[in-house]
């Protein structure tokens, strides 16, 4: 079982996508989003969403991501945070996203 402290641990954040690109070298289909977190600046994210969302609608949507795992490299693209989502019935991602306005840079608790 996992305890409180584990979950204070992670620092999950809302972020605003701020721009999209393909990212063909990918093993699976992915975006490379460039992603505001306000005071935190600008990160960079890999994500594997194109099954459910096409670029264009992605700009300026909140969604949530955690920032303090260590970046990843992917292939010739470093990820500094997790965008987290959750598999749809055809586990294909979606993304986990706060249902009203909210500031970007805000911490989930």
């Amino acid at each position: 079982m996992a305890e409180y402290n584990d979950f204070e641990k992670l620092d999950i954040r809302t972020e605003k996508i701020v721009g999209i690109e393909d990212f063909p070298e990918a093993k699976k289909p992915a975006y490379k989003l460039k992603i505001d977190l306000g005071e935190f600046g600008i990160k960079n994210s890999s994500v594997q969403i194109v099954k459910n969302y096409n670029k264009k609608e992605l700009i300026g949507k909140l969604v949530l991501c955690v920032v303090n795992f260590p970046p990843k490299q992917i292939g010739n693209f470093a990820s500094d945070v997790l965008t987290l989502g959750v598999p749809d019935k055809n586990n294909n991602c979606v993304l986990i996203k706060p249902d009203k306005e909210v500031p970007v840079g805000g911490r989930l608790y």
